[in-house]
């Protein structure tokens, strides 16, 4: 794992932690993979799915994930004239 992937997971834990402090890491840790209903082991358990996770977790379940919106085109049409180039 990259020094600023561990960084910004650490950022995102911080403060969702502490809203639970009765749970030690590896509780909170378990508590997120069942929010993000992961079903491997918890030693499976990638820096992606709680980094991402956390992030959406006050989000409404529906909405799109953010690195994912800016690229999103509402009319097809214009997507399809974005992938070829025609469009900026």
């Amino acid at each position: 794992m990259k020094t600023h992937r561990v960084n910004e997971l650490i950022e995102l834990l911080h403060p969702a932690w502490q809203k639970s402090p009765d749970l030690n890491l590896v509780e909170f840790l378990l508590q997120l993979a069942e929010e993000a209903k992961y079903q491997g082991k918890l030693a499976e358990l990638t820096d992606d799915v709680l980094i991402y996770h956390l992030k959406m977790r006050e989000h409404a379940p529906d909405a799109m994930i953010p690195g994912i919106a800016k690229d999103c085109e509402p009319d097809f049409k214009t997507a399809i004239l974005r992938a070829r180039g025609i469009l900026k």
